[in-house]
């Protein structure tokens, strides 16, 4: 079936007739369908996760980021409000903010300094009545006419998002009643930002949310995971998703060793190792904080956000595509704003569990690369996922795609697939 989706973009590729099951290569390499995919899903009607309002805490306070890959600032006023906007001049299109983060009263393009507001408006420009009556803009330039684009933004529980488009859902509805309680139960209190971390991958963003969605590769890959007992496939826990497969949930939570460890031995799997031990165990001290004991709970909002607890390590990862075959993430950690002395040194330890060489997260990136590299030849071949069946409802076990099969099925109708 030859696919020409209305708008700006052209795609032209065969979908498989076998619904959500298989996914054609072409997604992940296609020049066309990453246009079609910044105009439909980041400049369309959804909200993307730029931040945490503990990040812009103080009037004058600014975060850079990105919007799929435009450029955005973030920046609460000095009246505390939260603004939006696309980080380029309204002049020439220079990137007006060079800073990652910071506080300022105003932003100042260094190429011909025209300068903004928090909000973005458009409030100086060098020379606009001209030198001795010469040069200069005509008399009925309007600044109000030449402020920076500005997006929607909403914020739920601290997180902070942003939307191009007039017509997306509220946020409140957009997250869903599936999902805000799993917001609610990470983001209960006020948090503090404790670090980052920030990735560079080798492969298209759309592989990287397939593998946070994926609970099956988490103990077959990473070998610490499995060992040391922070996540096993035969844990209790689940795939939960909002209504449109947009949106979901891995949680694990731990049985008895010998429950867990009773699928992995005897089946000469690398990712179980019994004899291995960590010189430092104090790596894994946790102390049980939340309500449940999940070990572990991997949320996925669309497009952009990853929101994780790996024991007591909380972080947001924010994923940023850069080309069909590349994309950033960008790891925020977190605690509490309550936390003790003990409990932030456990936080800060267990960072190293995730990001670009955590224990357990490590090989992600690298099993995205090696996808990449297979696959960019042979686009007309699709990938197989099958496992837990062929549906998309929620299945109370962690063999399965389920979540894979709801992404697509999602991310197909947004695209305008037919």
């Amino acid at each position: 079936m030859s696919l020409s989706p209305m708008g700006n973009s052209h795609v032209d590729f065969n979908w498989p007739t076998a619904g959500m099951t298989s996914v054609p290569y072409q997604i992940f390499c296609d020049p066309g369908v990453y246009r079609l995919e910044q105009e439909r899903i980041f400049r369309g009607p959804t909200w993307s996760y730029v931040g945490l309002e503990a990040e812009v805490a103080s009037p004058g306070d600014f975060k850079a980021t990105f919007v799929g890959d435009t450029p955005i600032v973030v920046s609460r006023d000095k009246e505390g409000g939260l603004h939006a906007f696309v980080n380029r001049c309204a002049h020439r299109g220079a990137m007006v903010c060079r800073e990652s983060r910071g506080n300022k009263a105003s932003h100042t393009c260094i190429y011909h300094q025209w300068s903004y507001n928090q909000k973005g408006d458009l409030i100086g420009v060098p020379f606009r009545k001209g030198i001795n009556q010469q040069g200069g803009y005509p008399a009925d330039f309007d600044p109000a006419q030449h402020s920076l684009q500005k997006l929607q933004v909403d914020t739920y529980k601290g997180l902070i998002f942003a939307s191009f488009s007039a017509e997306v859902e509220p946020l409140f509805d957009y997250l869903g009643p599936a999902m805000r309680p799993w917001l609610d139960r990470v983001f209960n209190r006020p948090v503090q930002v404790l670090g980052y971390a920030r990735q560079f991958t080798h492969a298209n963003w759309k592989l990287y949310s397939e593998n946070v969605k994926d609970p099956y590769h988490a103990s077959l890959l990473h070998l610490f995971l499995t060992t040391f007992g922070l996540y096993r496939s035969s844990q209790g826990g689940g795939i939960t998703m909002d209504e449109t497969g947009r949106h979901s949930i891995v949680r694990a939570y731990r049985k008895t060793e010998q429950e867990e460890t009773a699928a992995y031995k005897g089946k000469n799997m690398h990712s179980y190792q019994k004899d291995y031990a960590l010189a430092d165990p104090s790596l894994l001290t946790s102390r049980q904080e939340f309500d449940t004991d999940l070990n572990v709970q991997i949320q996925t909002i669309f497009p952009s956000l990853v929101v994780q607890q790996i024991q007591n390590t909380l972080a947001t990862r924010q994923i940023l595509p850069k080309g069909p075959e590349r994309f950033e993430l960008v790891f925020t950690f977190f605690g509490f704003e309550e936390d003790d002395e003990e409990m932030r040194r456990i936080r800060i330890k267990q960072a190293n569990l995730a990001g670009p060489a955590g224990y357990v997260s490590m090989e992600d990136g690298y099993a995205t690369e090696l996808v990449q590299q297979a696959i960019v030849r042979e686009q007309d071949e699709c990938s197989m996922i099958e496992l837990g069946g062929t549906g998309t409802e929620d299945q109370e076990n962690l063999i399965t795609e389920t979540a894979l099969r709801g992404y697509w099925n999602y991310y197909h109708d947004v695209m305008g697939f037919s």
